[in-house]
């Protein structure tokens, strides 16, 4: 299934084995299942719809790095801790609303105040509030699991 869908045959196996892995891993004993393969399919599509999202900010950033002026392009190295971080904070706020999200981003990442995220969204500073407080609160959550 993965590797007609990625047409890649080392991302393929790479997925497979990660599949396995999350099985095993898992507190769940894989002879309780009535569906075997029904579990199995499940497991592989959420770990390809990760694949895929991943790939999809990893190709956003690098499209907007080739926009960039050569002397102020990152090593590659730096591009792979960057790209390597945007997938955490992309895992972690994952579930969030976007406007959540967006206020959260706009809050931590670009460090702005309340009322110019409010301003940009078109909402109150007590929504903006309310809503990095929802933010902090998924994070730390995430961090637990």
């Amino acid at each position: 299934m993965l590797h007609r869908r990625i047409r890649n045959r080392s991302d393929a196996q790479d997925l497979t084995s990660e599949t396995f892995l999350q099985v095993v891993d898992s507190s769940l004993d894989p002879r309780s299942f009535q569906e075997p393969r029904a579990f199995l399919t499940t497991v592989a599509k959420r770990i390809l719809f990760h694949f895929q999202r991943r790939q999809a900010l990893e190709r956003q950033y690098l499209e907007s790095m080739a926009a960039l002026p050569m002397p102020c392009v990152p090593s590659v190295e730096d591009q792979a801790l960057v790209i390597e971080a945007i997938a955490e904070i992309d895992r972690i706020l994952h579930g969030l609303p976007l406007p959540v999200r967006t206020a959260f981003v706009y809050s931590q990442l670009d460090d702005m105040p309340h009322e110019e995220i409010a301003a940009r969204l078109q909402v109150s500073v007590r929504t903006v509030s309310r809503y990095l407080t929802q933010a902090l609160q998924h994070c730390m959550q995430a961090q637990l699991r």
